[in-house]
């Protein structure tokens, strides 16, 4: 495409966060939007809000980790739009505690959004880009694909996977050049995300700066749609710290345990709950989270800098041998 101007994009995870970001940069370039999350009247809200900005706008509410409810979605939108140029599956969710403290019907639904709620996006849309010979499936990922994160096993788990569903299907898709599969990685972005995880440590939870703009990254999902490409890394601890385990996987995994594992004794106290995993909210929360605070932007920056460093010393040491 050469531009957006009446293209049909389907954006699932609608209702808040990168989600809405996005859905409104969307409708600022003319799109023709049709918004999926899982509560009726916090979708609608955001389609109000993209009709306001003149984008054509269908609201409908399904779950991702509901395989037949996604391919009516699909149906609905090609239906809607004369066919369907750009799916943007973007539905993350996680459970954040010591693997063997969170329940397992926790670590099962994580997956269920993060990696089977992507697949069920794929496999309802591929058919139709496979019958009209074009379009882009924008695959939400994050640096969570290029490093595990311990004290949340399954959301690791379900962005490894992600990853690596995208790259088979790139595979799987070398003859049909129109047809892109394309994934983004931002590293920590400041959205209602984490509130609406599921907390088992019983401490506050936050993310390490530096913290991205839901826009930022709204941004960059808008320029992949007219301009695909494999892979998108958005922020500069994402390039370091994919380097850092790269080229040490069990060096980056260790530097950050240890650093979450500092950060937990010294948060806040809070309650243990399973947050949204398993309803959405009451309250959607809209795009930004509250993450970027002074205090965050410069408190513990060191992170992603000092697993770049290490990276460099383990190359210097790898010559050496």
């Amino acid at each position: 495409m050469r531009e957006l101007r009446g293209a049909t994009v389907v954006i699932t995870g609608a209702s808040s966060g990168i989600g809405r970001a996005t859905a409104e940069a969307f409708a600022r370039e003319g799109a023709r939007l049709v918004l999926v999350a899982r509560d009726p009247d916090a979708i609608e809200e955001v389609a109000d809000g993209c009709r306001d900005l003149g984008a054509e706008t269908l609201a409908i509410a399904a779950d991702v980790t509901d395989a037949v409810a996604m391919t009516e979605v699909a149906q609905q939108a090609a239906e809607f739009g004369s066919g369907i140029d750009v799916w943007v599956s973007n539905v993350g969710t996680g459970a954040v505690g010591a693997f063997h403290e969170v329940p397992l019907e926790a670590h099962e639904q994580v997956i269920r959004t993060n990696l089977i709620g992507h697949m069920n996006d794929a496999y309802a849309v591929l058919p139709i880009f496979l019958e009209q010979g074009h379009g882009v499936f924008i695959n939400m990922i994050s640096l969570g694909g290029f490093a595990a994160t311990p004290f949340a096993a399954a959301y690791s788990a379900s962005k490894f996977g992600l990853r690596g569903f995208a790259e088979a299907l790139r595979g799987e898709l070398i003859h049909h050049r129109d047809i892109h599969i394309c994934d983004v990685y931002p590293s920590f972005v400041d959205t209602p995300g984490i509130a609406h995880g599921a907390n088992y440590t019983g401490r506050e939870l936050s993310a390490p700066p530096p913290v991205l703009d839901a826009r930022r990254v709204a941004d960059a999902i808008v320029r992949l749609s007219v301009r695909p490409k494999p892979t998108t890394m958005i922020g500069a601890p994402t390039a370091l710290i994919r380097l850092g385990h790269a080229i040490s996987p069990e060096l980056t995994t260790r530097a950050m345990a240890l650093f979450l594992e500092s950060y937990f004794r010294r948060a806040p106290q809070a309650p243990i709950d399973s947050g949204h995993l398993f309803q959405p909210p009451e309250h959607a929360g809209g795009i930004d989270g509250g993450l970027r605070s002074p205090a965050q932007r410069t408190g513990v920056a060191g992170l992603a800098l000092g697993l770049g460093a290490l990276a460099v010393v383990a190359v210097a040491l790898r010559g050496r041998r």
